[in-house]
């Protein structure tokens, strides 16, 4: 911190004389890359194209290993010397997904060979800080929670690469790895005998976002931003993620706006019939630890079967099943899992992390108040055409995850159409729009029962509450034929226009072409500038929208032309 304000000094003296290149927070280039946090000096990089400035792989609490698996994040060691900050951190342990790390910790053609197989490390809790490079400070602060199913996901996608946005937005960016899978949320009850209330919910996901959190109240200052103005921004599992900490307790005071896009809070019984609900109860995630121990028991031989393994367990004292637990390779518990069919996860309503009903908890006003602003794609369910049987038809996708991402990968948007629909959706549901059958039709019921209804429920209950709360619907769907068909505006594709980010990564090839290039800059122009007025303000309104952005239930439409943003109201 001493060199930063050392240099603060220097372009106030450079300023007083003339140089006005170092005058009213601009652009220099002399920023320093070197920033001492409270745990040690990390020396980070500038982008001069960018003309940002970063610092990846920070940790902000020890490695969860051993004995501090399914613990509580705990604050690291601080460093002596300067720390490298110039790469990111090891993705967390996972199961390989397409939306996951692959064997390289970024995307690439490792994914379509890792997918099914456990990849990362658990040593994984860093953060990674973007600001513009110049002097400005008391920026506010945009903390981003990846989405990925609770199971998958990490900071290094580049999709989530924050330098354009913390020049777009005038802001610092950060993001956060967290814990996922049954590393990040565990209910098992002999793990709960000594720990605190917080651990034992086992909630550990939510402990690690907290933990992040607190580093950035910690550090702010160091770079240049203002720690009483933070917002949490979530998408999909990382929206659930955002709405928990908006209803938890334990979270009070550790940021002060959210901006959950695609994921909602709500248990089955908050909603219609139909719906899919985005919270389980806690019995649903006990139930299955119980069974991943029991699997693993049989595994190592110790049992015959589940029967036996129950006996087995119940003869077991809780240190003991924690220490077999805790011993096991992280590894096998995600095969194991996987096999077994297991493979849920998400916040754990245990009633003190989380209220057992954070919907009745919100409308009885004990949540933490603040603006937010949610956000839903119009095409959601497209994503999610594994779930098409649930109404009754066959799987959506007729090419299997490692063959799509492949052909995704290496096409090219501007040659010839090389696909075409049939290669990729069941025939069942062609022609796509087949009045009730077809492929919008029965993806937008899939979008409405995971998305859309459980974002009306909890908005509805917020606005009973408070009056700042606003919403968008994204509807761009400007990919060359047939990927506007296919995907449309799914799940997730809001993303690359919120962070100034189209490419490489896992859709690029297929949605960002060079006649939809103009149109797409201008949407995400409009969007970032519209995340950067509500972290600044608590109000997403800004000149740039040319209408007045309506709060809930009203929502701005965005979507553009394959020329120029359009931005209407529903």
């Amino acid at each position: 911190m001493k060199r930063y304000d050392r240099w603060k000094g220097v372009a106030a003296a450079l300023c007083s004389v003339g140089f006005v290149a170092a005058c009213g927070g601009g652009n220099s280039s002399d920023a320093p890359t070197s920033r001492t946090t409270h745990l040690g000096v990390v020396e980070g990089a500038r982008d001069a194209g960018q003309g940002t400035l970063s610092w990846k792989g920070i940790p902000f609490a020890q490695p969860p290993v051993g004995a501090l698996r399914w613990r509580a994040p705990v604050e690291p060691a601080a460093w002596a010397t300067a720390r490298d900050a110039t790469r990111f951190g090891q993705a967390c342990l996972q199961n390989g997904r397409l939306y996951g790390p692959g064997a390289n910790n970024t995307y690439d053609a490792t994914i379509a060979t890792t997918l099914n197989t456990p990849v990362g490390s658990e040593d994984c809790l860093t953060l990674n800080v973007w600001r513009p490079d110049g002097d400005a400070d008391k920026l506010p602060v945009i903390v981003f929670v990846y989405g990925g199913s609770n199971i998958s996901g990490f900071t290094a996608d580049p999709v989530y690469d924050g330098a354009a946005l913390a020049k777009a937005a005038n802001a610092v960016v950060v993001t956060v790895n967290y814990r996922v899978g049954p590393l990040g949320f565990f209910n098992l009850a002999q793990l709960k005998e000594g720990a605190s209330a917080e651990e034992a919910s086992g909630n550990f996901a939510l402990l690690d976002v907290m933990q992040a959190l607190r580093f950035v109240k910690k550090n702010a200052t160091v770079f240049g931003a203002d720690a009483g103005n933070v917002t949490l921004m979530g998408q999909s599992a990382g929206a659930i993620n955002v709405w928990a900490l908006v209803a938890s307790p334990a979270a009070a005071g550790l940021f002060h706006k959210a901006v959950p896009l695609s994921g909602g809070i709500s248990l089955a019984s908050n909603l219609p019939k139909g719906a899919i609900a985005t919270l389980n109860p806690a019995t649903t995630y006990a139930a299955q630890a119980n069974a991943l121990l029991a699997r693993l028991l049989v595994a190592d031989g110790r049992a015959a079967d589940m029967t036996a393994a129950a006996t087995a367990v119940a003869g077991m004292g809780a240190a003991e099943v924690a220490t077999y637990l805790r011993g096991k390779d992280g590894k096998q518990l995600l095969s194991t899992l996987l096999a077994s069919g297991l493979t849920g996860s998400g916040p754990i309503p245990d009633g003190t992390v989380l209220p057992a009903d954070p919907i009745s908890a919100m409308a009885a006003g004990k949540y933490n108040r603040m603006p937010v602003l949610a956000g839903v794609t119009a095409d959601e369910g497209k994503l999610f055409a594994p779930f098409l049987p649930l109404l009754g038809g066959p799987a959506g996708f007729v090419m299997n995850d490692a063959d799509r991402f492949k052909l995704m990968m290496n096409y090219r948007p501007d040659a010839p159409a090389a696909t075409a629909i049939g290669d990729i959706i069941h025939p069942y549901y062609l022609p796509a729009d087949t009045a009730a059958t077809g492929w919008n039709a029965r993806t937008a019921m899939i979008g409405n029962g995971l998305f859309g209804l459980s974002r009306d429920n909890v908005l509805n209950t917020l606005k009973t509450q408070q009056d700042k709360v606003w919403a968008y619907d994204f509807r761009w769907a400007q990919q060359p034929a047939p990927w506007n068909t296919i995907y449309g505006a799914a799940h997730a594709f809001d993303l690359p226009f919120l962070f100034g980010n189209f490419g490489p990564s896992l859709f690029a090839n297929v949605t960002n072409s060079t006649a939809n290039k103009p149109g797409r800059l201008a949407l995400s122009g409009a969007m970032m500038a519209s995340l950067g007025a509500f972290a600044r303000t608590g109000d997403p309104n800004n000149a740039g929208l040319g209408r007045t952005w309506q709060g809930w239930p009203s929502r701005l439409v965005f979507d553009a032309t394959q020329t120029q943003a359009v931005i209407g109201a529903q």
